[in-house]
């Protein structure tokens, strides 16, 4: 099966998840500086969704630029992640528009804990289309403690959502700096 298809269609995925997030961001209807400052729950939401969405696309095109191949189980997989991906502009909706509201804010980190579980399973299937343990994707990747880390820090938001959703959006944010500094796994085994 050619790997090609599954990279475009999940391009065209993410650009439509991009899409709908800005579209989501309404204009003020008053022409003053005033009206949009007013926006910033929105804005704050929409750049942490899209540095996410954008986390996401850039890792996936290096899973692809190390996979020779991929199978059916690697396709759903992949729709797995997308369907959680698909959810971003929902949550952060609903997180900008009740200005961080606690169950809005949970709801937000349990879709980012979903992605969080659904990308290994992609990598999982991956490894295992091509080549096993010992393929150039597996040695890369090692034991993924960027994605652990990821996954735990989540796992800690959402409950803390109801304590403070300022804390939750701060580990939401620490998460997204984590993963903004390009990784340069794949590429180091690419290159060797």
């Amino acid at each position: 099966m050619d790997k090609g298809r599954l990279e475009a269609f999940t391009d065209g995925v993410i650009a439509v998840i991009i899409t709908i997030m800005v579209l989501e961001m309404k204009a003020p209807h008053s022409p003053t500086f005033e009206a949009l400052v007013e926006l910033w729950p929105v804005l704050l939401a929409y750049i942490l969704s899209f540095i996410y969405v954008g986390i996401y696309w850039n890792n996936h095109h290096h899973l692809m630029q190390a996979t020779e191949r991929v199978n059916g189980r690697v396709l759903w997989a992949n729709l797995h992640l997308l369907f959680w991906l698909s959810l971003f502009p929902f949550v952060t909706a609903w997180m900008c528009e009740n200005h961080f509201a606690t169950v809005p804010t949970a709801l937000y980190g349990g879709v980012l804990l979903m992605a969080a579980i659904a990308y290994p399973i992609l990598l999982r299937e991956l490894i295992a289309c091509n080549g096993g343990p010992d393929c150039p994707l597996a040695r890369a990747v090692g034991r993924d403690i960027k994605g652990k880390i990821s996954a735990v820090l989540y796992a800690v938001a959402i409950p803390l959502a109801f304590v403070s959703p300022w804390i939750s959006c701060a580990l939401y944010a620490a998460v997204a700096a984590i993963w903004f500094v390009p990784d340069r796994r794949i590429e180091k085994v690419q290159a060797a």
